[in-house]
């Protein structure tokens, strides 16, 4: 199976843009959308012969949102984590799949002036319950915009950044806690250089220049570890301050025998 996340910062500039014509060589089986900013109504038509859609606009119009896109038919569809404090913004998007949960996130930012840093916490500590109770049924794979770079290798100017949204060792310590309970940062798992972002300044043309953050991740049960084939980001795709990230997943044991 082959997953693609990306932050795409508005939908509908997407399309206008054509920015999703990569699907068409890339093929995933499941793509996840995170800051769609709008209604699937507003939103246009998407590419890639994706047979089960599925959004969670925010309350607000134009803000946040997610939305997941498939070939395989989900079991279920979840919209939100079960806390009402947290599911107004569209943030969380779950689809169960025979032999795994794939949660489709956009993580709160901090905002420059850390001013929803607190409730950044309370974030993180309610998300990673809301994983934990999802493991017992089946394995996890959660991705998308995780707002935070998680070591010094994941940026390209850490000692600047220090204490900086996206670069607080609050914010550290919450992706930290997430592996700590037994959750597999993809990319980082398989490929150990720096160098590699998926979010730039665009005021600041930090792109040409690489200056830039990992702050968008597919991340997995230890169970599917054994299935990790490939993670990759695909930085030369265009048209958001984010770029497109995925996975390869092979065969993925279920209990009592079977692969997907």
């Amino acid at each position: 199976m082959k997953l693609i996340s990306w932050n795409v910062n508005g939908v509908r500039a997407i399309l206008r843009k054509n920015g999703l014509t990569f699907l068409a060589s890339e093929k995933p089986h499941v793509l996840c959308l995170q800051e769609t900013r709008a209604n699937p109504e507003d939103a246009g038509a998407i590419p890639g012969g994706f047979r089960y859609q599925h959004w969670f606009p925010a309350k607000r119009l134009g803000y946040s949102g997610t939305a997941t896109f498939s070939r395989i038919e989900p079991l279920s569809v979840r919209r939100g984590i079960g806390v009402p404090e947290h599911d107004e913004e569209g943030r969380v998007l779950t689809f169960e799949l025979p032999r795994m949960f794939v949660v489709n996130v956009y993580t709160p930012n901090s905002r420059r002036d850390l001013s929803r840093l607190a409730y950044r916490g309370r974030w993180d500590r309610a998300f990673l319950r809301f994983l934990k109770r999802l493991e017992l049924q089946k394995p996890v794979l959660f991705c998308g915009d995780i707002n935070v770079a998680h070591e010094e290798i994941d940026l390209a100017r850490p000692k600047e950044n220090h204490h900086t949204h996206g670069f607080t060792d609050q914010e550290r310590a919450g992706f930290s806690a997430i592996l700590k309970a037994g959750f597999v940062d993809t990319f980082r798992e398989l490929h150990s250089e720096g160098g590699n972002y998926t979010w730039w300044n665009l005021a600041m043309r930090a792109r040409e220049r690489n200056v830039g953050w990992r702050i968008d991740y597919v991340v997995i049960s230890k169970l599917l570890r054994p299935a990790l084939s490939k993670a990759f980001i695909l930085p030369k795709v265009r048209g958001s301050d984010h770029c497109p990230v995925g996975v390869i997943l092979g065969a993925i044991p279920q209990s009592g025998g079977g692969t997907e």
